[in-house]
């Protein structure tokens, strides 16, 4: 097996990680991820989005977001286990990642509530 690619700290710019974070599957992704206080398995975010995401997409998801520093990920057997570098990226950029994180779930929220008062409206007019 190939070793996986982690950029060292110093590698890691601003743009690799805002085009990783730019996909809507990938910003939740990492958001869990940095959410958890311990390593996440990728099957565990097979059904992340509207619509299952098949496990080769998933691993592309993951491959971006390694690649652009913002996770390590170590095989574990067959499994492949993900944890967000978030404290590095503090060091090197304060404040960034909790900035896109908190827009990220005000975006989340806002398209909660669109969808709850579209089902309300549906409803009232059966």
């Amino acid at each position: 097996m190939r070793p996986l690619f982690h950029p060292a700290i110093e590698e890691v710019t601003v743009e690799a990680i805002l085009h990783a974070l730019s996909d809507p599957v990938r910003v939740a992704i990492y958001a869990d991820i940095i959410g958890q206080q311990c390593s996440q398995n990728c099957s565990n975010f097979l059904n992340i989005s509207d619509k299952p995401i098949p496990k080769s997409t998933l691993s592309q998801h993951f491959k971006a977001l390694r690649e652009a520093g913002l996770i390590r990920g170590e095989r574990r057997g067959v499994e492949m286990h993900n944890t967000s570098r978030c404290a590095e990226i503090e060091q090197r950029f304060p404040g960034l990642i909790a900035a896109i994180v908190q827009a990220h779930n005000i975006q989340l929220q806002d398209k909660l509530r669109a969808e709850k008062s579209h089902k309300r409206k549906v409803a009232r007019a059966k």
